[in-house]
């Protein structure tokens, strides 16, 4: 069995895919995976490898989220929150569930798709320490991004086989269509035939 240098090193552009795997699932995160797993299940990349660099991407835009929440302010969402509707006593309820639930929020926001960001967001305005959810938030990273590659890797089998059943539902279509075109061409043939004699 091949060790992991040796698939990473197997052609020149496939390193290059990885490192764009890893930016674009940074800014775009499910749908670059779930490409990156077709092309898995075509044999162009390393299922597992798509895994560590889809799920890497993914926590480095989550810590990114996180650290634009550390690095604003709660003041500012108290003074400009009341365009949106939000009291300040609302903002100091909303910091003090996040200290006390932060892991049970933040694996619940990660598989659900929107919710992710605004609670990473908060969980820095919050100034949470990221000792206390980054554990939490890698294993529901490996459930999220493994579902995500599972899906995209299977998906892309079954194209292939309907790929395949299209190609054999196409010859038998166009086999059909040259009997159908031989017997009318000789029924009207046969037909002109009667009508010259």
């Amino acid at each position: 069995m091949p060790d992991s240098l040796s698939l990473l090193n197997s052609h020149p552009l496939t390193n290059w895919a990885y490192v764009l795997l890893l930016v674009l699932v940074a800014i775009e995160g499910p749908i670059a995976t779930l490409v990156a797993a077709v092309a898995a299940s075509a044999g162009y990349l390393n299922p597992l490898l798509v895994f560590v660099f889809a799920a890497t991407g993914n926590a480095m835009a989550d810590l990114m989220w996180y650290l634009l929440g550390y690095l604003g302010k709660t003041e500012w969402v108290i003074h400009h929150g009341r365009w949106l509707g939000i009291r300040p006593e609302q903002v100091k309820r909303w910091e003090r569930d996040m200290h006390t639930h932060v892991s049970r929020i933040l694996f619940t926001a990660k598989l659900t798709l929107g919710f992710m960001v605004p609670m990473l967001i908060a969980a820095g305005l919050a100034r949470v320490p990221w000792r206390r959810w980054l554990g939490v938030l890698l294993v529901a990273e490996t459930i999220w991004t493994g579902g995500l590659v599972l899906a995209g890797f299977y998906f892309g089998a079954q194209l292939r086989q309907l790929e395949q059943g299209l190609q054999w539902l196409a010859l038998g279509g166009g086999l059909l269509f040259i009997i159908l075109a031989g017997w009318y061409l000789a029924r009207q043939r046969t037909r002109t035939e009667e009508t010259i004699s």
